[in-house]
């Protein structure tokens, strides 16, 4: 379709959202016309949501901006199965103590986007649990069982992948994509929710749940999922090399959460300036464009912009200025201690172990070495594996610092004295 006649297609559209939609005209037409309920399921398996499914969250964000109203769906009861959706093997069950505990971190990681309320266009927040750990399964299976085909179900690329692959389904995550589908009805006759969106692997679900509203309800459904993304060079979006980029400001500090889109690869700045902003797009395009070093110049604004909507202008300004304190004055940011080194003890090399203690970050070399062992320091923003590593005058940034980090929170520049 050339050109959506409704505003929030046409935003979808143009910053990039769209992979797919069952039915383009017959959505842009209803968008056009009335107030659409539209939601995204979230499973709730950690604590709080991470950089990955910020491109789900950004569209519910502006399904709202557009006038419309969103559905932030908590999976507190298909939590307790998993969605075996494209992974190589069962997930972990949680137990249900561990869902809810989950689930009241998640709930805190949509208020910087969504404004909730019981107005025509407020978002609200559903627990999927709350019909599905009601469900009778003779009764389930006679009503909605039969409306199901195996032969179908088995054709779904995400169920091909496993057995493909000859790892084992068990009946109880085959059991995911019914519940999906149905919660989708249900979403229908208690919401009026006629679209569910979600990223391009949950197409075959998504669809299941049109074709279940039609048996049983008699509605049309729609559904419109976005691309999977990855960045160019091919990492999974949401993951960096110390771990998950959590949208919990409690689990990554804004700091790490702006370095981390600081870090952003040239060739994705547009599109994650128009997926993950709300900047004007001839803005975007501008930032874009920018070539050579200037390009580091659109990756701040990039870093900036997203923080600022997660975790507060102020706490977004902060880390860019924490930032260019350290990496382009050279000097102590408030947030980043400096230890001084022996220049010429650098000259010669300086071992990691030792330099960990020296900078606080370890009482003693053993436990310097565990902690190297356990994938959580780094330099540089460099993993570090090998604990016999040296740290000489190479390491220094132009500005003549190092960064020492242990885990997510603690950093320490390193200086020659």
């Amino acid at each position: 379709m050339s050109a959506f006649k409704s505003d929030f297609l046409r935003v979808m559209s143009e910053r990039g959202f769209i992979h797919h939609i069952s039915d383009e005209t017959g959505l842009d037409q209803l968008f056009a016309k009335e107030t659409v309920t539209a939601y995204i399921g979230f499973d709730a398996t950690a604590k709080s949501l991470h950089a990955g499914s910020l491109i789900q969250i950004m569209m519910l964000h502006w399904l709202q901006q557009t006038g419309h109203r969103p559905i932030a769906l908590m999976g507190g009861g298909t939590s307790m199965i998993g969605d075996p959706s494209f992974k190589d093997e069962a997930r972990k069950l949680l137990t249900p103590a561990d869902i809810e505990d989950n689930l009241a971190g998640i709930r805190r990681n949509f208020a910087p986007y969504l404004t909730f309320g019981s107005g025509p266009n407020d978002a609200i927040m559903v627990n999927n649990a709350d019909w599905l750990m009601e469900i009778n399964y003779v009764n389930f299976l006679r009503d909605v069982g039969r409306h199901f085909s195996v032969n179908r179900m088995l054709a779904f690329d995400s169920v091909k992948l496993r057995l493909d692959r000859e790892q084992s389904l068990s009946f109880l995550e085959f059991n995911y994509m019914i519940l999906q589908a149905y919660d989708f009805v249900e979403l229908y006759k208690r919401q009026g929710c006629r679209l569910q969106m979600g990223g391009s692997d949950q197409w075959g679900n998504i669809v299941n749940g049109i074709d279940l509203g039609h048996r049983m309800e008699n509605a049309q459904l729609y559904a419109l999922t976005t691309p999977l993304l990855t960045t160019s060079s091919g990492a999974k979006m949401g993951k960096s090399a110390s771990g998950a980029v959590w949208l919990d400001a409690e689990m990554l500090s804004p700091y790490e959460f702006w370095q981390y889109w600081r870090n952003t690869e040239d060739a994705d700045v547009g599109r994650f300036l128009k997926l993950y902003t709300t900047l004007a797009l001839d803005e975007v395009a501008r930032m874009a464009a920018l070539g050579g070093s200037e390009i580091n110049e659109a990756k701040k604004v990039l870093a900036t912009e997203i923080t600022a909507m997660l975790h507060g202008r102020e706490a977004a300004e902060k880390a860019s200025e924490t930032a260019r304190k350290t990496f382009e004055e050279g000097v102590t940011a408030e947030t980043l201690p400096t230890v001084e080194v022996d220049g010429a003890a650098l000259e010669a090399g300086i071992g990691i172990l030792s330099l960990l203690v020296t900078a606080g970050l370890a009482g003693s070399n053993g436990e310097a070495r565990r902690h190297i062992h356990g994938g959580a320091v780094r330099l540089n923003d460099q993993p570090i594996s090998d604990d016999r590593r040296m740290v000489t005058p190479r390491d220094l940034s132009p500005e003549n610092v190092a960064k020492l980090s242990l885990g997510k929170k603690k950093h320490v520049l390193v200086r020659p004295a």
